[in-house]
């Protein structure tokens, strides 16, 4: 029971951690941040990856210095906001379609690296909705705009952070279940 919040907390520590490596993109930065929580939903499942979300953004909004901007509840009256709602959503779609990691998939089958990969492309593509659509509400703008201004910028970015996570989150998911999942039918 233990491991499952200590992997929960390293992810969250990733996620934080990776806050220092960004390309400034006008007002939102392009950052690592997408990769590990979409990991976070895919590798951990559901749940846990929510869990490690969870802790991310209780921690930004104490005033602990995980956001790229300064945290504490301003952050809400920031394009930034959008991108965080988007995150806890995007860890809960990934793991729910990739579904809990399981120790037997150390053998690519067809049916979990499918579900790993639409996992992690909706993952990334609601993390960008979320920021679009928290943009709009914000700046009182068009959806056209909203996308154009919140999400259109990243894609390509996005595409190659997709194409990355995808054989990193299936060569740990097996690693994961050993200890997420010791007393379940699936390990």
């Amino acid at each position: 029971m233990k491991n499952r919040y200590i992997f929960c907390v390293l992810f969250a520590a990733l996620i934080a951690v990776s806050n220092f490596f960004q390309i400034p993109a006008g007002p939102i930065p392009i950052v690592l941040k997408n990769i590990f929580v979409v990991l976070a939903g895919t590798v951990l499942g559901s749940f846990y990856g929510g869990v490690a979300l969870l802790i991310f953004i209780a921690a930004g909004l104490i005033g602990i210095p995980v956001f790229v901007i300064p945290g504490g509840l301003g952050v809400f009256n920031t394009p930034l906001a959008g991108y965080i709602i988007g995150y806890f959503i995007g860890a809960l779609a990934a793991g729910l379609v990739a579904g809990l990691p399981s120790v037997s998939e150390k053998k690519l089958k067809p049916i979990p690296v499918i579900r790993v990969c639409i996992g992690s492309l909706l993952g990334f593509a609601l993390i960008l909705l979320c920021g679009a659509l928290y943009l709009m509400h914000l700046n009182n703008i068009t959806f056209t705009a909203a996308i154009i201004a919140g999400a259109a910028p990243f894609i390509a970015v996005d595409l190659i952070k997709l194409i990355i996570s995808i054989p990193l989150a299936l060569a740990l998911r097996p690693i994961a279940a050993r200890y997420l999942y010791v007393n379940s039918k699936k390990y």
